[in-house]
């Protein structure tokens, strides 16, 4: 089995900040890439950030800059520092882990059980 668990969730004012995280454990042999996504009540779940396994990121293009990825291989760990937060942030955020385990021939998608962000005054 291979557990996500996400942390760092929360209420926040608008023009605040949040840090989520997310570990990884389990029978995970290989990570590849890594990310967050997100979804809003009545919307499609959405990218909002990745993290190649070396480092490279890619981002939604609304985020303009306020949000950033990284991650700790050593701890199997990927973070989002989501800055200047809007009302329009709100949502259930989602970790993403692209991988494998020993046993598969191919690597899969994994996903934690979400991590609820509400931006609000």
């Amino acid at each position: 089995q291979v557990q996500l668990v996400e942390s760092g969730g929360g209420l926040v004012q608008p023009g605040g900040s949040l840090r989520l995280s997310c570990a990884v454990s389990g029978s995970i042999f290989s990570i590849y890439a890594m990310g967050w996504y997100r979804q809003a009540p009545g919307k499609q779940r959405e990218l909002v950030a990745g993290i190649s396994s070396g480092g490279r990121t890619n981002y939604a293009d609304s985020l303009e800059g306020r949000f950033a990825i990284s991650r700790d291989n050593a701890r199997n760990s990927v973070y989002l520092q989501m800055n200047s937060l809007k009302p329009e942030d709100t949502a259930v955020y989602y970790c993403n882990v692209h991988g494998r385990k020993l046993s598969d021939p191919s690597p899969t998608d994994y996903w934690g059980q979400g991590t609820q962000v509400a931006v609000s005054s």
